[in-house]
């Protein structure tokens, strides 16, 4: 199943975000969307999950355009987690993730065994099983933020679709969601996903689109388009672009401002 954004201009108001873009998501692949803020990442995200209109060009999905397809049917191939979602009130977790199978239900029909053992699924490998039945605003950030993946998860799809899915989560949290994308794609889902740390976009994708003002400034294997340059050009930032000495794929170590260290023993 493929997913295209074709000669894609989309904008606010008088204001184009993206002009002209042109980004395939490469069947079977995890590919990471990356860029300053304000680029672009989740206008492009939300217009491959239909929730903005183009100005000029259109989304592709398997080959025709994702506009004329019935909502239900989208929703069938295509899951999207956006950025800081706001739950209905006081629904517990596991109704949450109940609601990613809604588009694989006819309309009247009960909660069916693999409804259930989809939802079951979604919590164990996000991890909030044991969070099942609690309300999800009294949840912390990072609780809140797996089980709306667990949701995304549940919806089953074989395209999904993720814009900062590590908000929110400390390090190790981060590191577990990713890892599970991972085995998500190892499975067969297509992945698209909005990084905002490099590091990790050039650890676990195998296509890297890096924006700039609106723009795809380069897309590739991160291998092949990670250096120097581009982290001065798409983020601003001065490097060293070296091998990451875990995985061998390109690490970012920022310059910034030299620190001076204070002398061995001295009193502070």
């Amino acid at each position: 199943m493929t997913l295209r954004a074709q000669e894609l201009s989309v904008g606010y108001g008088e204001r184009d975000v993206l002009t002209h873009v042109d980004v395939p998501l490469p069947e079977g692949q995890i590919t990471a969307i990356v860029g300053a803020n304000a680029c672009g990442k989740s206008t492009l995200l939300r217009t491959f999950a239909r929730l903005l209109t183009p100005r000029h060009g259109t989304v592709l999905l398997d080959g025709a355009a994702i506009t004329s397809l019935p909502t239900r049917e989208v929703a069938r191939r295509l899951g999207f987690l956006p950025q800081s979602p706001v739950p209905p009130e006081g629904l517990t977790v596991e109704d949450l993730v109940h609601r990613g199978r809604f588009p694989h239900r006819k309309l009247g029909r009960r909660t069916t065994a693999e409804d259930r053992a989809k939802v079951a699924w979604a919590l164990e490998a996000t991890g909030v099983a044991d969070l099942a039945q609690r309300p999800l605003d009294q949840l912390s950030g990072g609780q809140r933020q797996r089980a709306w993946i667990a949701m995304a998860l549940a919806q089953d799809t074989p395209i999904l679709l993720l814009d900062e899915p590590t908000t929110y989560l400390d390090l190790a949290h981060q590191l577990e969601v990713l890892d599970l994308l991972a085995d998500l794609n190892a499975q067969g889902r297509t992945i698209g996903i909005v990084l905002h740390d490099l590091n990790h976009a050039c650890r676990y994708a195998h296509h890297l689109v890096a924006l700039k003002q609106g723009r795809v400034y380069a897309a590739g294997a991160p291998a092949e388009i990670v250096d120097e340059t581009l982290v001065k050009q798409v983020f601003g930032l001065d490097s060293r672009v070296i091998p990451d000495p875990v995985t061998g794929t390109p690490m970012c170590v920022p310059i910034g401002r030299t620190v001076v260290q204070a002398p061995a023993g001295s009193q502070h």
